[in-house]
Protein backbone atom coordinates (compact mmCIF):
# COMPACT_ATOMS: atom_id res chain seq x y z
CA UNK A 1 0.00 0.00 0.00
CA UNK A 2 1.63 3.50 -1.03
CA UNK A 3 1.49 6.47 0.39
CA UNK A 4 0.74 9.72 -1.11
CA UNK A 5 2.33 12.71 0.02
CA UNK A 6 0.40 15.94 0.23
CA UNK A 7 2.33 18.97 -1.30
CA UNK A 8 1.41 22.39 1.15
CA UNK A 9 1.89 25.47 -0.91
CA UNK A 10 1.96 27.47 1.86
CA UNK A 11 4.84 25.21 3.87
CA UNK A 12 7.24 25.45 0.92
CA UNK A 13 6.95 28.69 0.80
CA UNK A 14 7.73 29.89 4.13
CA UNK A 15 10.80 27.26 4.44
CA UNK A 16 11.90 29.09 0.99
CA UNK A 17 11.52 32.68 2.28
CA UNK A 18 13.56 31.28 5.51
CA UNK A 19 16.49 29.94 3.69
CA UNK A 20 16.87 32.78 1.29
CA UNK A 21 16.33 35.28 4.56
CA UNK A 22 19.09 33.59 6.25
CA UNK A 23 21.58 33.69 3.51
CA UNK A 24 20.21 36.65 2.09
CA UNK A 25 21.46 38.04 5.80
CA UNK A 26 24.57 36.45 5.92
CA UNK A 27 25.58 37.62 2.15
CA UNK A 28 24.77 41.32 2.88
CA UNK A 29 25.32 42.35 6.49
CA UNK A 30 27.63 40.34 8.34
CA UNK A 31 30.00 43.02 8.85
CA UNK A 32 26.91 45.89 10.42
CA UNK A 33 25.93 43.25 12.34
CA UNK A 34 29.54 42.22 13.68
CA UNK A 35 30.15 45.33 14.26
CA UNK A 36 26.72 46.45 16.10
CA UNK A 37 26.71 43.27 17.83
CA UNK A 38 30.53 44.31 19.16
CA UNK A 39 29.48 47.89 19.56
CA UNK A 40 26.73 46.97 21.82
CA UNK A 41 28.65 44.12 24.25
CA UNK A 42 31.31 46.94 24.70
CA UNK A 43 29.38 49.48 25.08
CA UNK A 44 27.24 47.64 27.99
CA UNK A 45 30.22 46.32 29.75
CA UNK A 46 32.01 49.86 29.65
CA UNK A 47 28.78 51.42 31.14
CA UNK A 48 28.14 49.16 33.40
CA UNK A 49 32.26 49.66 34.75
CA UNK A 50 31.88 53.39 34.55
CA UNK A 51 28.21 53.38 36.75
CA UNK A 52 30.11 51.10 39.16
CA UNK A 53 33.21 53.28 39.39
CA UNK A 54 31.07 56.21 40.05
CA UNK A 55 28.92 54.56 43.13
CA UNK A 56 32.35 53.52 43.90
CA UNK A 57 34.22 56.96 43.73
CA UNK A 58 30.94 58.69 45.67
CA UNK A 59 30.48 56.28 48.69
CA UNK A 60 34.24 56.76 49.19
CA UNK A 61 34.26 59.97 49.42
CA UNK A 62 31.35 60.51 51.66
CA UNK A 63 32.59 57.73 53.75
CA UNK A 64 36.38 59.53 54.12
CA UNK A 65 34.85 63.02 54.43
CA UNK A 66 32.20 61.67 56.94
CA UNK A 67 35.04 60.46 59.07
CA UNK A 68 37.09 63.37 59.09
CA UNK A 69 33.74 64.98 61.26
CA UNK A 70 34.22 68.71 59.99
CA UNK A 71 30.90 70.61 59.91
CA UNK A 72 29.71 74.10 58.96
CA UNK A 73 29.39 77.02 61.73
CA UNK A 74 25.63 77.58 62.06
CA UNK A 75 24.54 80.48 59.45
CA UNK A 76 24.33 83.38 60.83
CA UNK A 77 26.63 82.57 63.47
CA UNK A 78 30.18 84.73 64.60
CA UNK A 79 32.00 81.85 62.88
CA UNK A 80 29.52 81.75 59.57
CA UNK A 81 28.61 85.72 59.24
CA UNK A 82 26.45 86.44 56.22
CA UNK A 83 28.74 89.26 55.87
CA UNK A 84 31.80 87.39 55.49
CA UNK A 85 30.70 84.02 53.95
CA UNK A 86 27.72 85.07 52.04
CA UNK A 87 27.76 81.80 49.96
CA UNK A 88 28.07 79.39 52.75
CA UNK A 89 24.99 80.51 54.82
CA UNK A 90 23.21 77.54 52.62
CA UNK A 91 25.78 74.61 54.23
CA UNK A 92 25.08 76.49 58.01
CA UNK A 93 25.87 73.79 60.57
CA UNK A 94 25.83 70.70 57.92
CA UNK A 95 28.05 68.03 57.85
CA UNK A 96 31.31 68.23 55.20
CA UNK A 97 29.95 65.11 53.60
CA UNK A 98 29.80 65.30 49.87
CA UNK A 99 32.11 67.13 47.04
CA UNK A 100 30.40 70.02 46.66
CA UNK A 101 30.42 70.81 50.63
CA UNK A 102 34.24 70.07 50.46
CA UNK A 103 34.84 72.46 47.89
CA UNK A 104 33.37 75.52 49.42
CA UNK A 105 34.36 74.42 53.01
CA UNK A 106 37.64 74.94 51.11
CA UNK A 107 38.05 77.38 49.10
CA UNK A 108 35.73 79.91 51.03
CA UNK A 109 36.04 79.04 54.73
CA UNK A 110 39.40 77.63 55.24
CA UNK A 111 40.91 80.24 52.47
CA UNK A 112 39.36 83.02 54.05
CA UNK A 113 41.16 82.28 57.49
CA UNK A 114 44.38 81.20 55.79
CA UNK A 115 44.59 84.76 54.22
CA UNK A 116 43.81 86.21 57.91
CA UNK A 117 46.52 84.47 59.35
CA UNK A 118 49.04 85.18 56.80
CA UNK A 119 48.23 88.40 56.03
CA UNK A 120 48.04 87.31 52.55
CA UNK A 121 50.71 84.82 52.00
CA UNK A 122 50.85 81.36 51.30
CA UNK A 123 52.62 78.82 53.80
CA UNK A 124 55.68 78.65 51.38
CA UNK A 125 56.57 82.44 51.81
CA UNK A 126 55.99 82.02 55.22
CA UNK A 127 57.90 79.29 55.91
CA UNK A 128 60.60 80.90 54.50
CA UNK A 129 60.75 83.75 55.86
CA UNK A 130 60.77 81.53 59.19
CA UNK A 131 63.70 79.43 58.25
CA UNK A 132 65.55 83.12 57.55
CA UNK A 133 64.58 84.23 61.09
CA UNK A 134 64.41 80.79 62.86
CA UNK A 135 64.04 83.32 66.52
CA UNK A 136 60.96 84.35 65.69
CA UNK A 137 58.30 81.85 67.34
CA UNK A 138 55.42 83.41 66.48
CA UNK A 139 56.54 83.56 62.74
CA UNK A 140 56.70 79.41 63.40
CA UNK A 141 54.04 78.68 65.07
CA UNK A 142 52.19 80.85 62.19
CA UNK A 143 54.10 78.81 59.01
CA UNK A 144 52.54 76.01 60.94
CA UNK A 145 49.23 77.53 61.23
CA UNK A 146 48.99 77.36 57.98
CA UNK A 147 50.88 74.17 56.74
CA UNK A 148 47.93 72.31 58.39
CA UNK A 149 45.21 74.86 57.08
CA UNK A 150 46.81 74.07 53.58
CA UNK A 151 47.43 70.77 54.02
CA UNK A 152 43.34 70.28 54.90
CA UNK A 153 42.56 72.85 52.17
CA UNK A 154 44.55 70.29 49.73
CA UNK A 155 43.13 67.11 51.10
CA UNK A 156 39.06 68.77 50.81
CA UNK A 157 39.74 69.61 46.84
CA UNK A 158 41.27 66.51 46.25
CA UNK A 159 37.96 65.10 47.54
CA UNK A 160 36.15 67.09 45.33
CA UNK A 161 38.09 66.75 42.09
CA UNK A 162 37.19 62.83 42.87
CA UNK A 163 33.61 63.98 43.16
CA UNK A 164 33.82 65.34 39.67
CA UNK A 165 35.39 62.35 38.23
CA UNK A 166 32.46 60.09 39.75
CA UNK A 167 29.83 62.26 38.43
CA UNK A 168 31.53 62.34 35.18
CA UNK A 169 31.83 58.20 35.06
CA UNK A 170 27.85 58.35 35.91
CA UNK A 171 26.69 59.88 32.83
CA UNK A 172 29.65 59.10 30.67
CA UNK A 173 28.21 55.10 31.75
CA UNK A 174 24.55 56.06 31.55
CA UNK A 175 25.01 57.80 27.81
CA UNK A 176 27.23 54.19 26.60
CA UNK A 177 24.37 52.13 28.03
CA UNK A 178 21.76 54.61 25.94
CA UNK A 179 23.85 53.74 22.87
CA UNK A 180 24.14 50.04 23.40
CA UNK A 181 20.22 50.11 23.69
CA UNK A 182 20.59 52.55 20.29
CA UNK A 183 22.46 49.77 18.66
CA UNK A 184 20.62 47.10 19.75
CA UNK A 185 17.09 48.10 18.63
CA UNK A 186 18.77 49.27 14.95
CA UNK A 187 20.02 45.49 14.64
CA UNK A 188 16.82 44.54 15.57
CA UNK A 189 14.93 47.13 13.09
CA UNK A 190 17.06 46.03 10.41
CA UNK A 191 16.58 42.73 10.45
CA UNK A 192 12.44 42.78 10.32
CA UNK A 193 12.96 45.60 7.51
CA UNK A 194 15.07 42.91 5.89
CA UNK A 195 13.14 39.65 6.55
CA UNK A 196 10.13 41.73 5.03
CA UNK A 197 12.19 42.81 2.11
CA UNK A 198 13.08 39.16 1.41
CA UNK A 199 9.23 37.77 2.02
CA UNK A 200 8.18 40.48 -0.52
CA UNK A 201 10.69 38.99 -3.02
CA UNK A 202 9.74 35.61 -2.72
CA UNK A 203 5.80 36.48 -3.19
CA UNK A 204 6.40 38.22 -6.11
CA UNK A 205 8.87 35.20 -7.43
Amino acid sequence: MSTATVDYPAVRTESKVRTHTFRHWLATVPTLVIIGSVLTLVLTVGGGLLIWGSNFSSNMVHDQLSAQKISFPPAGSAGLSAKEFPGLQQYGGQAVDNGPKAKAYANQFIAAHLKGIGGGKTYSEISGQALADPTNTKLAQTAQTMFRGETLRGLLLYAWGWSVVGAIAYWVGIASLLGAFLIMVGLVIGYVMHRRHVHEDVATN
